[in-house]
């Protein structure tokens, strides 16, 4: 069983296909690469007048920044990529050269590896005056400005469903890898105030969640 947060399981061999899978592996498939694009795309429009995004990105992850270049290209922003080579990774390193690229906002590309530094990459990219955007909500609540992902509740919760269901007999390689459908918004208004940020209508009406 999986959860393919930050992987296309086709792609990588796990499975054979969506709708079989095949082998003795099904689960679930977040999307990441087509949100990674539309994280972009929400964070321009956020800040409009910006020309430099900012992205941390590493092996894991560079699936999803085939994607997000294509997006900045129809944006017509410039990316400053910082691309870790080896754990471990040195974020001040990477901001400090967003510094120095003059960078007007950040996206963090989904990695299992960035996680434990949920609060440090937040942190810096507010002592940078870098409006961020993220993977999922956890980053939020931990100070990053906005996020727009899968809700892991729920994905975790179906993956323990279909758990459930092997376990009374069904085939793995029958059951099909089921692609997230819902999708939220998350947005932190004291990392907003403390940036200088205006969160426009346009996007806070979308907002599933804000944090104060």
């Amino acid at each position: 069983m999986i959860a393919a947060n930050d992987y296309d399981p086709v792609a990588s061999g796990h499975v054979a296909s969506f709708a079989r899978p095949g082998g003795r592996i099904t689960g679930i498939y977040q999307l990441q690469e087509g949100l990674a694009a539309k994280r972009i795309e929400v964070l321009k429009e956020l800040l409009p007048g910006a020309r430099r995004i900012a992205v941390l990105a590493d092996a894991s992850s560079l699936r999803q920044l085939v994607a997000v270049r294509g997006a900045a290209k129809k944006l017509g922003v410039e990316l400053l990529v910082h691309e870790f080579q080896r754990a471990p990774y040195d974020y001040e390193a990477a901001f400090a050269g967003f510094a120095r690229g003059k960078a007007d906002g950040l996206l963090a590309l989904a990695s299992g590896f960035f996680v434990p530094a949920r609060r440090k990459i937040p942190s810096l990219a507010l002592q940078h005056r870098l409006p961020g955007i993220y993977n999922n909500a956890f980053w939020v609540e931990e100070g990053g400005l906005l996020s727009y992902g899968v809700d892991f509740s729920g994905a975790y919760r179906r993956v323990a469903e279909l758990v459930s269901m092997v376990l009374k007999g069904a085939k793995p390689a029958e059951l099909p890898v089921e692609q997230s459908s819902v999708f939220e918004l998350v947005a932190n208004l004291k990392t907003a105030k403390a940036l200088g940020v205006t969160i426009p209508p346009a996007i806070r009406l979308r907002v599933d969640r804000l944090i104060e």
